[in-house]
């Protein structure tokens, strides 16, 4: 008589023991964070705050926005703490004009940021507040006032241009004007009328270098002023550039109290967060 074969019962024993998946220790975890950090900041993107009115009417004191680092090529500075690793700029290209860049001061290596407005070989000169590029006017027709609401951390250049609006607010006023470059490029720029810097020599932008300039011209230490620290920056050399604004990512008034989380909401500016530039 055939016995029917019996299948041997796998006991807990038999089973072979699966390894245990281990999970990162807090240090790997914070190593991995900051790798992470480092790529990012050094080859996509990096924030930058704006801590004056020098780019009024377009970025306000107390924007912060993103800057593409890929747009200009990578140099020492793009890498985050700008380890001293030698000169050199890789995928280097050149910024077209009317190009709001990123940049690093020539003499005292701060963060600024300023309108490409010359490129290599241009002449740029101003003349009665008027911008010229290579001997030609640019197109700057007047649209209009610029109002601009008063707060924490934002004031008017002077007690002419202060105002109160309908509601009651203090306000600042500035005329208003469209400039367009002979790319096509199309910007707002304000006058506050006769100032120093209306009417220049003729600046020749040397190979390798551009010519920056704030779009609140009359408020502005830009390229028309020689470089020095906490001043004007003169010609920008291009391995200085440090990547393309790109868009406005946060906008505070500056009434914020670090103690008070609520005002964090309260001081947003959520109108002007988002905005492409």
């Amino acid at each position: 008589m055939n016995e029917t074969a019996k299948t041997p019962v796998e006991t807990e024993a038999d089973t072979p023991e699966k390894p245990e998946k281990k999970e990162d220790s807090l240090f790997v975890f914070v190593l991995k964070l900051a790798l992470v950090v480092f790529i990012f900041r050094s080859f996509f993107f990096a924030s930058h705050s704006i801590p004056s009115e020098s780019m009024l009417p377009k970025l306000w004191n107390g924007d912060y926005l993103a800057a593409s680092k890929w747009s200009y090529g990578y140099t020492r500075y793009s890498l985050l703490f700008e380890p001293p690793v030698g000169d050199w700029r890789i995928f280097g290209s050149e910024p077209e004009r009317g190009d709001i860049a990123v940049f690093k001061h020539p003499v005292s290596y701060e963060d600024y940021i300023k309108r490409v407005i010359g490129l290599p070989g241009d002449q740029i000169q101003m003349q009665g507040g008027a911008l010229y590029i290579n001997g030609e006017a640019v197109k700057r027709e007047k649209v209009g006032e610029f109002i601009q609401p008063m707060s924490g951390n934002t004031t008017c250049a002077g007690a002419q241009f202060r105002s109160t609006g309908d509601d009651g607010s203090r306000i600042c006023r500035y005329e208003q004007y469209r400039e367009t470059l002979p790319n096509g490029v199309t910007y707002m720029t304000l006058d506050f009328g006769r100032s120093r810097y209306d009417d220049t020599q003729v600046f020749v932008v040397p190979e390798g270098h551009v010519f920056m300039m704030g779009d609140n011209r009359d408020n502005s230490l830009d390229s028309r002023a020689p470089a020095v620290p906490g001043g004007g920056v003169g010609f920008v050399p291009v391995e200085l550039l440090l990547g393309k604004a790109q868009a406005r990512i946060w906008s505070t008034d500056g009434s914020a109290e670090y103690v008070l989380p609520w005002t964090w909401f309260t001081a947003a500016r959520w109108d002007r967060i988002g905005d492409g530039l």
